[in-house]
């Protein structure tokens, strides 16, 4: 298969990248920096046609992963750089389809779980998750998260593309032991004993091992019948502090020094974050995918913190 990955030279694309080629795919990333890579990588704007749309016509796959980093600041500039970024390019590939003689099979585009409401009650599914934005105990500024995944998956959905299917991916964190990973970053808090819990440790960690985010993905692009929504996240999502715990297990460290709210939100500060990424409750389950038939290698955290451990140390 050709497989076309617009925004593809980050953490996810590039993991993606590797287990396509591996597998004997052509692949080709688009990046408004194009890098030399072990694939080829074409120059686009994320915003414009160009020539770029080249690559679009007769792909089999798109994998629309494109979007400004959202660990960052939420001031005025940096919100419009962070929608304008995920909206304009979902539009762009979404015309770029549209105008191909021989369109892909199917469009996989990138959003997130953050798209769900901040619970501790129950875990959101695709079939009877609420959407957040409207939570009475979330600052109000955490709704910006939830208008960029919406008008993300909008602008895929709006597209007028009749013969290629869609798919919005809602990812929740992807696990990999590569450098400047959020399980990089995790184990490295584990190292200098300050992995204790974030908070009361009460918020909910969404998490997928990669190789399962790998093989989801394949599965997705395979099955014909999924279309819209569809979740990426292992099915046991846990409290922060059983989160961390057992990491610090798997790594083989026993003291992990918690980190208070207060604490929390002055390091965001310094580090030019929001605690949304460390404080929101993000308990989502995979339905669609079970339901599907698909079967996670990881499906629990100690098992998959375990591998992950093992894999970042062989690298390390």
């Amino acid at each position: 298969m050709k497989i076309v990955l617009p925004g593809g030279t980050g953490q996810i694309g590039s993991l993606l990248a590797r287990s396509f080629q591996t597998d004997g795919h052509e692949v080709v990333v688009l990046s408004r920096d194009p890098k030399v890579e072990p694939w080829p990588t074409i120059a686009w704007d994320a915003e414009t046609l160009g020539d770029w749309t080249n690559e679009i016509d007769g792909a089999d796959v798109v994998i629309n992963l494109a979007g400004r980093n959202v660990n960052c600041r939420y001031t005025p500039g940096n919100q419009r750089l962070i929608m304008d970024s995920r909206v304009n390019s979902a539009r762009v590939v979404g015309e770029a389809i549209n105008r191909s003689v021989h369109p892909p099979k199917v469009w996989l585009q990138m959003s997130t779980a953050t798209i769900y409401s901040h619970r501790f009650d129950a875990a959101n599914n695709e079939h009877t998750g609420i959407i957040g934005g409207n939570e009475l105990d979330a600052p109000a500024k955490w709704g910006f998260s939830i208008q960029v995944a919406q008008n993300w998956e909008k602008a895929q959905t709006d597209a007028n593309t009749p013969d290629t299917r869609k798919v919005q991916l809602r990812t929740a964190v992807v696990m990999n032991p590569d450098p400047g990973s959020p399980f990089d970053f995790l184990t490295s808090l584990v190292r200098y004993r300050l992995g204790g819990k974030s908070g009361d440790g009460r918020q909910y960690i969404s998490w997928i091992h990669d190789r399962d985010f790998v093989r989801a993905v394949n599965w997705l692009i395979d099955d014909e019948s999924l279309t819209g929504p569809v979740i990426l996240a292992a099915p046991d999502p846990r409290p922060n502090a059983e989160f961390m715990r057992d990491l610090r297990a798997a790594y083989g460290v026993k003291l992990g020094l918690p980190a208070a709210k207060f604490m929390l939100t002055l390091g965001a500060w310094f580090m030019s974050s929001e605690t949304e990424l460390i404080l929101k409750s993000r308990r989502v389950v995979p339905t669609r995918l079970l339901e599907s038939g698909f079967t996670f290698a990881f499906p629990d955290w100690p098992d998959a913190a375990r591998d992950l451990c093992k894999r970042w140390r062989d690298a390390n």
